[in-house]
C-alpha cells in the first residue's frame, strides 16, 4: 500500500479536535452550476460529483423552523446518537477509528465523539472522507487512516438511510479494497436513523427529521458536497471539496452540535439500556424500504429508481439541490415534514397525500430533458 505522508488541509469551521476532513481543498475552483443544467448533465450520463450545485440560502422563515425543530427534537437526536455510540462502543471500544461518510456523516460522528468522550473518558479520531455512488470510497483516504492508526478498527460513519444506496456502495467498496490490499474494513454503517432497514447499527429506525438535514453546508462545517472530477483530482489526491468562507455569518455547524451535546447528560441510562437490548436482538437489514420504491416506481411510471429519494433527509436534498417533481407525504400534519411543505410550496412542487408507505415522505426528481439553460 503507497505511503500518504502530506497532511490534510486545514478545511471547514468545526473544531481541529472534533474532526479532521481527510479532502483536497478546491476553495478557489468554480464548480458551481443552476441547478437544472447539474440535473441535467446528470441525466445524460454526467455524474453529479464532477461539479457542485449553488449553495441554497433559505429565507429566513425557513431557517426559524430549523431552530425550532433543533430545540423540540433535540433530546431525541441525543438519545438516538447515544444508542448507536453505546452499540459502537460495545462492539469496539476504545480502539475505534471513527470515519463519517462527509458530509451528512459529519455531524454525527463529532456527536459520537463528543458522547463518548463524555460518557467513557475516551477521545476517538475521527476522520470526515468521501464516499460517492458509483464511483466508491477515496482510497487514499483510507490509506491515510491506516497509515496513521494500523491497528485501529474503523467505523463508518452517516447522518441516515434512505433506500440504502450508500449502504451497497460501502459495502461494495470495502470488498474491493480489501481484494487490493489484503485488509478487511467492516462494512457496518452506524446512522442516527435507519428507516430504510439498511444497516443493523442504528439510533432509531423511525424516519423522523435530524435537523441538521434542513440545511447544506451551513450545518456541516461550510463543506461543500464532495467532488471527484479528474480536472481536479489527481490519482494520489484525496478526492476534493469546497470551503465556503463566505457563508461565515449564517454558519451554525459548531452551535448545533453544542446544542445536542448539551443533551447527553439527561438522557441517563436509556442510551445504554436501549442499545444493550438491540445488540442482544437478531437484528435484520432487508432494504424493507425498497419495497416502497419498488410501488412509488410502477405506480408513478418512473423509469429509475435513482429519480425516487425516500425520507425525510432523502426527500429534503431532492428540494435543496435537484429538480423535484413531487413530494410525496404519508402524513402531512407530522412535524418532521413542516419545512418540507415549506421548501415545497417556495419552489412550486406539488405535495401528494401518499399514506402507505414506511417512510414520513419521498422525494421524487424530474426528468429535465430539453430544460438547459
Amino acid at each position: 500500500m503507497k505511503k500518504i505522508l502530506s497532511k490534510p488541509a486545514k478545511i471547514g469551521t468545526y473544531h481541529v479536535d472534533d474532526v479532521l476532513f481527510l479532502l483536497k481543498d478546491l476553495s478557489n475552483i468554480v464548480l458551481e452550476d443552476t441547478v437544472v443544467n447539474r440535473e441535467t448533465k446528470i441525466q445524460s450520463g454526467g455524474h453529479y460529483s464532477e461539479s457542485l450545485p449553488i449553495e441554497y440560502q433559505p429565507p429566513e422563515e425557513y431557517v426559524k423552523v430549523f431552530w425550532n425543530t433543533l430545540q423540540r427534537y433535540k433530546q431525541k437526536v441525543a438519545l438516538c446518537v447515544g444508542i448507536v455510540s453505546e452499540q459502537i462502543y460495545q462492539l469496539k471500544g476504545s480502539n475505534t477509528i471513527l470515519v463519517s461518510l462527509a458530509r451528512a456523516g459529519t455531524p454525527v460522528g463529532i456527536l459520537i465523539k463528543r458522547y463518548l468522550k463524555l460518557k467513557y473518558g475516551i477521545s476517538l479520531p475521527h476522520y470526515s472522507i468521501s464516499i460517492i455512488r458509483d464511483k466508491g470510497i477515496d482510497e487514499n483516504a483510507l490509506h491515510y487512516i491506516q497509515q496513521e492508526h494500523p491497528n485501529g478498527e474503523i467505523q463508518f460513519v452517516d447522518g441516515w438511510t434512505g433506500k440504502g444506496a450508500i449502504s451497497l456502495e460501502l459495502t461494495r467498496a470495502c470488498r474491493e479494497y480489501g481484494e487490493k490490499y489484503g485488509l478487511r474494513l467492516d462494512d457496518t454503517l452506524a446512522v442516527i436513523a435507519d428507516p430504510g432497514c439498511c444497516t443493523t447499527l442504528f439510533g432509531t429506525r423511525e424516519d423522523f427529521l435530524i435537523p441538521s438535514a434542513c440545511l447544506n453546508s451551513t450545518v456541516s462545517g461550510l463543506v461543500s458536497r464532495t467532488v471527484l472530477n479528474d480536472a481536479f483530482i489527481g490519482k494520489d489526491d484525496f478526492h476534493g471539496a469546497k470551503f465556503y468562507q463566505n457563508l461565515l455569518a449564517e454558519d451554525v455547524s459548531n452551535r448545533f452540535i453544542e446544542l445536542i451535546s448539551e443533551e447527553f447528560s439527561a438522557i441517563g441510562h436509556e442510551a445504554e439500556e436501549s442499545a444493550a437490548k438491540l445488540l442482544s436482538m437478531q437484528i435484520e437489514t432487508g432494504f424493507l424500504g425498497m419495497e416502497d420504491v419498488k410501488k412509488i416506481q410502477a405506480e408513478f411510471s418512473i423509469e429509475n429508481t435513482h429519480y425516487i429519494k425516500p425520507g425525510v433527509g432523502e426527500t429534503t436534498r431532492v428540494l435543496l439541490r435537484r429538480v423535484p417533481w413531487k413530494i410525496l407525504v404519508r402524513d402531512p400534519s407530522s412535524p418532521f415534514v413542516k419545512h418540507i411543505l415549506m421548501l415545497a410550496e417556495e419552489k412550486g412542487v406539488e405535495v401528494q397525500a401518499y399514506p402507505d408507505m414506511k417512510y414520513l415522505c419521498c422525494g421524487l426528481i424530474k426528468k429535465v430533458e430539453g430544460m438547459l439553460k
